[in-house]
């Protein structure tokens, strides 16, 4: 008996030309908090949730954390975000390779660590209403990235088991995730990760982009 996969979508960086905006977003809201951080470092991060991304980056810098001010550093970055809904881009091939699949009958789903505050402008880039199609973002886990809930979570919307499931991510942390949950990993380059980076992190296929990986969905299991 063959067993059909589902792919389970990681959203910036994978499926949008989001992960910089993040970046810039995130330094602005630390320049607004007077913590120093060079973006490289911010950079590094990115993919993670963000309550673990703050704290990473605040033990980072020495200085003392606290609730308020991870709050706020997440209410300061996603309004910033807001103000670069413009310039969100889908990624070269995402919205061929999501309707590749929808056609032949193979179910996808988007699990992103973002909170549907800043998602939300990922999926308008996308054209992707969240009502009718399965979306999981932290504000629907206990953890987010490295820890596999939301991909758990995504597979549980489709009704499979988690096994199934092929991850799609750019980041080490979306492999690392899939690894812990026993699902395969796909990475993309086009979130700023190395492909040995997302080698040693778990993916057993790397790809430049979503077209690139629509190229060659036969090698991940993808059939009409």
């Amino acid at each position: 008996m063959r067993i059909e996969p589902v792919f389970l979508f990681d959203l910036d960086g994978t499926l949008v030309d989001s992960v910089y905006q993040h970046v810039l977003a995130w330094k602005e809201a630390l320049d607004a908090e007077g913590i120093e951080l060079s973006v490289w470092r911010i950079h590094r991060k990115i993919g993670m949730s963000g309550g673990l991304f703050t704290n990473q980056l605040l033990r980072e810098t020495g200085m003392e954390i606290s609730v308020e001010r991870v709050e706020r550093l997440r209410q300061l970055h996603a309004a910033a975000y807001r103000k670069q809904a413009a310039s969100v881009r889908p990624l070269p091939g995402a919205r061929e390779l999501l309707a590749w699949l929808t056609d032949a009958s193979i179910p996808w789903a988007i699990a992103t660590s973002g909170r549907m505050e800043t998602a939300a402008v990922n999926l308008a880039a996308l054209g992707i209403d969240a009502n009718r199609t399965p979306v999981v973002t932290r504000d629907q886990v206990k953890y987010a990235k490295p820890d596999p809930d939301l991909f758990v979570a995504a597979a549980e919307r489709l009704g499979v088991p988690i096994g199934t499931a092929v991850v799609v991510g750019d980041s080490i942390w979306d492999m690392l995730a899939a690894a812990r949950c026993k699902a395969l990993g796909v990475g993309l380059l086009s979130g700023g990760y190395g492909p040995d980076e997302l080698k040693q992190s778990g993916a057993f296929r790397v790809y430049e982009d979503p077209a690139d990986m629509l190229r060659h969905i036969d090698e991940v299991g993808g059939r009409r």
